[in-house]
Formats: C-alpha cells, structure tokens, sequence
C-alpha cells in the first residue's frame, strides 16, 4: 500500500491510500482485477487431476481442503462445491446448469486454440462448441470441465499479449 498525495487542477488535495499494482481502478473503490476464480467442484481430487492434466502446475500452497493453480495473471482455486456455498451464505444448487459466467484462456493463434482444446478434451473436458471463426473476426471454441464450469478457447488478433503475458486491452 502507498499513500500519495494529489494537487492537480480538478484532483484532491490530501492523502488517498491505494494499491498502486496495476492500477486500473478509483483510489477509492474495488481496485480493477480479478485476484483468485475459485471453482466450486464435487470431487477435488479428480478436478485436480483434470487441471493437472491440461499441463497446469499444482501450487504448494494446496492442502487436502483446496487445490491451488497459478495462471499468468491470477490463482485458480478449487474447493468443495458445497462448503464453497456455505462460505458464501448461500444455498448449494443441484444439478450444474448455466451460470451466466465463463471463463476464457486467450492464446496466440488459432493453431494455439485447436491444440488446446485438444489438450482438454483428452484431459476429459467435454467439448461444448468446436472452435469455428467468429463474427468479430477471432477464433474460439467451448469446452465443460468435470463440474460443468463452462471455458472459453480463445484467439482475439485485436487484444495481443503484453511482455508479460497479459492481455493488451485497448
């Protein structure tokens, strides 16, 4: 955390604390990045075998109540479906339907997308939607992990790669 002071012409005069990391977001409000996607699971040991399987490195940090995974900009986290929910306060659901969320991995060619989708399908993804061209002029495809979480495969020739990794988003 730093403190810093602001004096400009339309700015406030006075100390505001924020993380400067990255800084995308007001000095004064949820700061603009996503820091861990946790995913609520039924079985922690076969999604861990199945994220394993896509090549993703298990963090030490794990134990036998959470499963780590590091990505390029943020931690994926797999942790019990219902204890999940219970965290939470709410009610666990049932049957896995849609959630009005998805996840994507960005890749750097279509060539990337189809050799990953590969990838997950042989880990025991189930393919969703084939990676086809898309309207926009990108490249993309579905895949469900074992608990129905639904991932994007995608190539945006119009948001490339940072040095780091990230996306360059305009």
């Amino acid at each position: 955390m730093t403190a810093q002071s602001s004096s400009a012409p339309g700015g406030t005069t006075g100390d505001t604390t924020h993380d400067t990391a990255g800084d995308t977001g007001s000095p004064n409000g949820v700061p603009a990045r996503i820091s861990i996607v946790t995913l609520g699971v039924s079985d922690l040991d076969r999604s861990a075998r199945f994220y394993e399987a896509l090549g993703w490195r298990r963090s030490t940090a794990s134990s036998p109540e959470i499963v780590w995974f590091r990505t390029a900009d943020s931690v994926l986290g797999l942790f019990p479906g219902d204890e999940l929910a219970a965290d939470a306060g709410v009610p666990a659901t049932g049957e896995p339907s849609f959630r009005g969320v998805t996840l994507a991995v960005n890749l750097e060619s279509p060539a990337l997308v189809d050799a990953a989708m590969e990838t997950a399908v042989e880990a025991g993804a189930v393919l969703v939607k084939p990676p086809v061209p898309t309207s926009w002029g990108g490249y993309s495809g579905y895949f469900e992990d074992p608990d129905g979480h639904l991932w994007e495969l995608a190539h945006n020739p119009f948001f490339p790669f940072t040095e780091d990794g990230s996306l360059d988003l305009p």
